[in-house]
């Protein structure tokens, strides 16, 4: 029966990697452990086993290569150094976290010389590099994947075949977007038990018999609690995959609330100098009292306290009815009790006013009605019948007695 051609020796044929991080520095140990022979290249040098000088020597040594580098400009540029060395018998394995667009990029640029191309992003921490269980996720020609199979294996429990090139990593963003979130809930969580006064270790105890609890809960909240936030996946590489979740949702349109909120509390700590550290420190904004190990921040808020109101400077001609709080510096000065309020009128215009408005009185003559003889006269005519055919008469009775007759006096 005809040995398949594609089919690795991995006794025999050689094993690339370019890119010792948190993660391929474990899988190169892993691999080694299990039989490969494995060469190495990092930007930055290693004194490692099999260390070489380019990644071009990478291509000429290795037919397989796997790329563990942090993120799309490094991806590109990697590719674009190994093409001219690439070659039909390549087949290059990128396991970074990147934007679709740029896994698709790559893969354009290594198949342009007639090499083959898989996408193969992975979840796991550095505990499951170590351990050889790290998940898969790959996408790309059928019998690529199925020939790099056995040198996946060798570092991951599961390889799940999702598609295309660029749908794998859509499915690493969309789980990444998953656990930023419930570690950023955790915290906010924790956060609330704190200002409750119940011990943390309580909520961690509580949310083992929860469902919602996950593995990824299960390994964080003991550490976070401890203030252990010794890297497994860095905060600067989550805040990265984030970013590109944001972007991604923006151009297609979608509103992602949660993750935009995930991201701008990675951000906060990126800024404050905590990118190296694990992604769970997005902690430290929330729990002023946890045990936060020796890089504890010194009167760290739960909230930010607003800045204090400096006081107004008044001036010679600004009056205030409240005096500014009095200092050491400045003596107590007391202030003489607001004048009442008059109207500007003088006495001597208001006599003549009232003067003048009894003489006027006095020399307007009465109405008839209003004198000794009319009054007389009409209780008389209220007393006397009316004899013959009354004749309507004018009223010339005053105002003031029409109007007392009219009211029933």
């Amino acid at each position: 029966m005809p040995r398949n051609p594609h089919k690795p020796h991995k006794w025999r044929q050689n094993i690339g990697v370019i890119g010792l991080g948190i993660i391929g520095s474990r899988v190169t140990e892993t691999l080694r452990r299990k039989g490969f022979q494995v060469f190495v290249w990092n930007r930055t040098p290693r004194p490692v086993p099999n260390f070489v000088g380019a990644p071009s020597e990478i291509a000429e040594m290795c037919d397989y290569i796997q790329l563990f580098v942090s993120d799309d400009a490094a991806l590109l540029q990697i590719v674009q150094n190994l093409a001219p060395s690439l070659a039909a018998r390549h087949i290059v394995m990128a396991h970074c976290t990147v934007a679709p667009h740029s896994m698709s990029a790559a893969a354009d640029i290594v198949e342009g010389r007639g090499a083959r191309f898989v996408e193969a992003p992975f979840t796991g921490s550095k505990l499951a590099a170590e351990s050889g269980e790290l998940v898969y996720y790959v996408g790309g020609e059928e019998t690529a994947i199925r020939e790099v199979r056995p040198i996946l294996e060798a570092s991951g429990k599961k390889v799940i075949e999702i598609g295309e090139i660029g749908q794998a990593t859509a499915i690493k963003i969309a789980t990444n977007m998953v656990t930023a979130a419930s570690i950023e809930a955790a915290a906010e969580a924790l956060a609330l038990i704190q200002t409750a006064g119940v011990p943390l270790e309580k909520f961690a105890l509580a949310m083992e018999g929860n469902a919602s609890n996950s593995a990824t809960l299960s390994m964080k909240l003991p550490k976070i609690i401890e203030g252990d936030f010794e890297p497994h996946f860095s905060l600067k590489h989550m805040l990265k995959d984030m970013q590109i979740a944001a972007r991604y949702g923006l151009s297609q349109h979608l509103e992602l609330a949660v993750t935009a909120a995930a991201r701008d509390r990675l951000l906060e700590q990126m800024q404050r100098g905590f990118g190296d550290e694990d992604y769970s420190a997005v902690a430290r904004k929330y729990l002023w009292g946890a045990r936060l190990g020796d890089r504890q921040e010194a009167g760290l808020e739960l909230f930010e306290k607003p800045a204090p109101v400096e006081p107004y400077p008044f001036t010679s001609h600004e009056t205030s009815a409240t005096p500014p709080e009095a200092t050491a510096e400045s003596p107590v000065v007391e202030q003489p009790p607001p004048e009442e309020l008059v109207p500007n009128v003088s006495a001597s215009f208001e006599t003549e006013s009232v003067n003048a408005a009894e003489a006027a009185q006095a020399t307007e003559p009465l109405p008839d009605s209003m004198t000794d003889a009319g009054i007389a006269a009409e209780q008389n005519a209220e007393t006397t019948p009316p004899q013959g055919p009354i004749e309507e008469q004018p009223d010339h009775r005053g105002l003031l007695s029409r109007l007392l007759r009219r009211s029933g006096y």
